[in-house]
């Protein structure tokens, strides 16, 4: 897409122009997505407790709800290099809130399983925000802008933490309510909203700057749907794909899984929370997991403002250097975190875990969109993919027998140190950043123009 179309600034208050609006849609829609899809997380004891689930049911639960998301994103981000982001976003949003509300349905393990399956799919709701901001923000701020919509979108999963639990006791409190109906009425509502998202944002937002695709299509402005495919080979041969996938797989990946097992890891092995009453308790590790999601405000932004700035001083190899150190010193904050045993100690460490985590987060795609312009929704689902590749292999290690929950931790601790390192590998030569990103080729009348000739957002 022609560069002067982009955004080159971030303007927080501007909800006119496509880019802006783009910027505000795709990070409420992900904040929505978010929250459903964790929605269930918090009320895991209440829900352990009705259906008499065992600790390997439950990490099955756990493995299930980030598993399908693998094969969602991948598909998710072909699916946007061939209808636009705009299409993708309001199917996924209102199909993925179909199993949100109806997992109310669910009377035994093998039910609940299958619609927190079937939730998971919503989770690719991560690949259409990074594409779409990548193609509407150009290089000298598309790392603030990608970091910045994927951090308050993921705030949703912080956010359900703190809400949901409240939902549950308000819900419960009303006269005919159970606790099997509470928590199933929240989660209705819920599936509602995201429903309605996905409609807003048909009627809100636009493909890329110039307009839909369909429409650009049509005018001979973009590549066909097959053309578009073609360097979808090259990119999956492409190793610096898959070293992103690895890095996002430790850090996104340990987003979800802490996401899944915050609450109810802080009320098994934290005494203070262990005893006492069970929804009392299940309010206030719902508060304590609610602050790890709630660094998503800034810490995720604040990693894709830092690589901006690496990548001005140094190029994009400088931005592959701060996702090391980013993700170097989330390692080490896990091996912390898992030696905790008091809410003195638990606390203030898992949140400096989640300024970590975040960060690494945002520092992943400051890099992403300069990997392959030709194929950005294969690159953008591929690396996103590994994510829950991530979370998967971690819900093994919870689901077993063998292994307490803080020792599971100390060993992810280790192996995201040690595959901190394989970032240094990740290459770029002579590619600078003030070339585009783009989505295709030029528009064919337009020759390439510099940044600082592109209007700003105003």
């Amino acid at each position: 897409m022609d560069v002067s179309a982009k955004a080159t600034r971030i303007q927080l208050l501007d909800i006119h122009s496509p880019p802006m609006r783009a910027f505000h849609m795709s990070w409420i829609a992900f904040f929505f997505c978010f929250f459903a899809w964790f929605g269930i997380a918090p009320l895991m004891p209440i829900i352990r407790d009705e259906f008499q689930l065992t600790r390997d049911q439950v990490g099955w639960c756990i493995i299930g709800s980030v598993g399908i998301t693998f094969f969602a994103r991948l598909f998710i981000g072909w699916l946007c290099d061939r209808i636009g982001p705009r299409l993708a976003y309001s199917g996924l949003l209102i199909v993925g809130s179909v199993p949100v509300m109806l997992i109310g349905l669910a009377n035994d393990y093998v039910t609940f399983l299958l619609f927190r399956i079937a939730i998971g799919v919503i989770g690719a709701s991560f690949v259409v925000t990074q594409y779409h901001t990548s193609i509407m923000f150009a290089p000298n701020c598309v790392g603030t802008a990608n970091a910045t919509t994927a951090g308050w979108g993921n705030l949703g999963g912080g956010v359900t933490q703190m809400v949901i639990p409240l939902m549950f006791a308000a819900f419960l409190s009303l006269p005919g309510f159970s606790s099997a109906s509470a928590w199933r009425v929240s989660l209705l509502i819920t599936g509602i909203v995201c429903a309605l998202t996905g409609v807003a944002y048909y009627f809100l937002t636009q493909d890329t700057p110039a307009g839909n695709f369909s429409d650009l299509r049509r005018q001979g402005h973009l590549t066909s749907a097959k053309a578009a495919s073609g360097s979808l080979w090259k990119t999956c041969c492409d190793y610096r794909v898959w070293i992103l996938f690895l890095a996002y797989g430790c850090c996104f990946g340990m987003e979800l899984t802490l996401d899944n097992i915050a609450a109810l890891y802080f009320v098994d092995y934290f005494g203070e929370l262990g005893s006492g009453d069970k929804v009392q308790a299940v309010a206030t590790a719902g508060m304590i997991a609610g602050l790890f999601g709630g660094m998503n405000l800034f810490a995720r932004a604040l990693g894709g403002i830092i690589g901006d700035r690496f990548g001005d001083r140094w190029g994009v190899n400088g931005r592959v250097k701060w996702l090391f150190i980013a993700l170097f010193c989330e390692g080490l904050a896990l091996l912390l975190f898992s030696q905790a045993r008091t809410l003195m100690a638990g606390i203030p460490l898992l949140m400096l875990l989640g300024l970590f985590v975040k960060m690494s987060n945002g520092a992943t795609y400051s890099v992403a969109p300069f990997l392959n312009r030709k194929a950005l929704g294969s690159v953008t689902g591929i690396v996103g993919a590994g994510g829950n590749a991530g979370a998967v292999a971690a819900g093994f290690l919870f689901k077993s027998n063998a292994l307490t929950w803080p020792t599971a931790l100390f060993i992810l601790g280790i192996c995201v140190t040690c595959a901190s390192f394989t970032v240094l590998t990740v290459r770029f030569a002579g590619e600078p950043e003030t070339v585009s990103p783009p989505l295709s080729d030029r528009l064919p009348d337009q020759t390439d123009l510099e940044l600082s000739r592109a209007p700003a957002v105003v």
